[in-house]
Formats: structure tokens, sequence, C-alpha cells
């Protein structure tokens, strides 16, 4: 991970008010545009640099596109961020006669999470995949009419 690219996305307000608003769910380009007041191409322009640095990922549905954030590069940086933190207090709580769980349990756990974050983006491709064969496969199908006959 190239952290000065990160570094570089995260410091204008701009980007990080598109974070912070994907913060919940994925959002279009023209949601943004309305929750963040400013025009289509600036809110564009700061999508490319933040997918650019792998804070955030965009998936087509038509013309639409649809942005969220990348979960793994923010539990990456945060574990390349804790190295220069203080232990935290509830590593205190693990008995001294076993050091080398409290040492690696954060790492652990941040791998962890890490790895389902990358499994839950495979499986929500391939659920976006079979989705979307479906919906072809329906739309082959007349649309029944509704209404009497006269």
């Amino acid at each position: 991970m190239a952290h000065d690219d990160i570094f570089s996305a995260l410091a204008d307000p701009t980007r990080r008010r598109l974070l912070e608003a994907l913060r919940e769910d994925s959002c279009s380009v023209g949601s943004l545009v309305e929750a963040l007041g400013v025009s289509q191409p600036t809110v564009s322009k700061h999508l490319k640099v933040l997918r650019e640095a792998g804070l955030v990922s965009m998936r087509a549905d038509g013309q639409r596109r649809y942005y969220a954030l990348e979960p793994a590069t923010f539990l990456e940086l945060e574990t390349w961020l804790h190295r220069y933190l203080p232990p935290a207090p509830a590593l205190a709580l693990v008995p001294e006669h076993y050091p080398e769980q409290a040492a690696g349990s954060h790492e652990v756990a941040i791998q962890a999470t890490v790895a389902a974050a990358q499994l839950g983006r495979t499986v929500g491709r391939g659920l976006e995949q079979v989705t979307g064969r479906a919906q072809d496969f329906l739309e082959r199908f007349p649309k029944p009419k509704f209404g009497r006959k006269r």
C-alpha cells in the first residue's frame, strides 16, 4: 500500500467529506453531488483520486456508478498506524506470563478483519453477477400486460 497516496488523498477536505458520505452505504455519483452540494465534475475528480489511492471502489450499474469505502485499505492503514500508538489499555488485561498473545492479538484481529472484508467483497461481486444474470434471463421474457381485455 502506498501510504503517500493515501495521505495525499485524505489531505483534501472535499475527499474527506466524500468518505464521510460513504461511511454508511455505497452511493451513486448523483447522490454524492446532492449530499456535498458540489458539481458532478468535482465529485468525479475527487472520487478518481480516492479510487486510485485504494480508499473507495466503484461498481457500475448501467449508466450509474456506485462508490463504496474499501475497508481493507482502511484496515491496512490502521495496522500501519498501530505501530506508532501506545498499547491499548485492553491489552493490559492479558496475563503478564502471555506477553506474546498481547503483542500479536491486535495484528491477528486486523488480519482476520481484512480477510473477512476481502471475502465479503468476493461474495458481493459473485452475488452481483448472479443477480445480473438472473435479471438478463428474466428480461428475455415478454412482459405481462395487465388490465382488462375488451
